[in-house]
């Protein structure tokens, strides 16, 4: 069964194909990809290995976690599950959770402006 590890502290310019070749020394990758902004396309500096064996995964993350590559120090790990992070719609109450306080003007301690 795979093994999905975590790759943090990625140089900005890795590709996804970089990745899969990087981690290719360790064993057999099954996907590899590097997590992109997306607003702006460019890397956040992070991304996922998918190992085919945990054994292999296990050797991934003895061989490159701490490594330094391109002038950073990698860190690998096996992946946490995906949560759920809240926001977005708000099923209770209807719309989007955005946070804040509301449309008052809470410059001047939580008065309506005085127009």
């Amino acid at each position: 069964m795979s093994t999905k590890l975590f790759v943090g502290n990625l140089p900005f310019r890795i590709t996804s194909e970089d990745l899969r070749d990087l981690f290719s020394q360790a064993g057999t990758v099954e996907s590899a990809s590097v997590i992109e902004d997306r607003d702006t396309g460019r890397s956040r500096g992070f991304g996922f290995v998918e190992m085919a064996t945990a054994e292999e995964a296990a050797i991934a993350i003895e061989q490159f976690n701490g490594r330094d590559f391109e002038g950073r120090s990698l860190t690998v790990n096996e992946a946490k599950p995906r949560t759920d992070r809240g926001g977005g719609f708000n099923r209770s109450g209807g719309g989007f959770n955005r946070g804040g306080r509301g449309g008052r003007d809470h410059r001047r301690g939580g008065r309506e402006p005085r127009w």
